[in-house]
Parts: structure tokens; C-alpha cells; sequence
């Protein structure tokens, strides 16, 4: 089996953007950069935040009592 017919771990992407020298980088391309992390950290927040809030809610219909 090749490694191309294998499932793709979830943080492939995130281990090759740690993996990325940042020597090579101008200091517009590095605040660039940080601004789209911030970005996504942010719509991961918002996500978390929303399936948080669908789990409370499943909790509460479902709950045993």
C-alpha cells in the first residue's frame, strides 16, 4: 500500500506550516502570516464555540432524569 492510498491525518497541514522556515520571510510577509493565523484561530474559536453550544443543547434534550 502507498503512503498516497492512506487517510490524511488531521494536522498534516498544521506539522508542514511548523515546519516552514520563516528565515526566508520579509517582515510585511511575517505580519501576513500572523494575521492569517489570528484569523483562523478565531473561526476555530467561533466553531468550538457553536458545537459547544449544539452539544449543551443535545445534552438537554436527551438528558435522563
Amino acid at each position: 500500500m502507498d503512503d498516497d492510498d492512506l487517510p490524511r491525518r488531521r494536522d498534516d497541514v498544521l506539522a508542514a506550516l511548523a515546519r516552514q522556515p520563516l528565515d526566508p520571510l520579509s517582515i510585511d510577509e511575517l505580519d501576513e502570516r500572523m494575521a492569517l493565523l489570528e484569523a483562523e484561530i478565531e473561526r476555530v474559536k467561533t466553531h468550538k464555540a457553536a458545537a459547544a453550544s449544539h452539544k449543551a443543547i443535545a445534552d438537554a434534550l436527551f438528558k435522563k432524569g
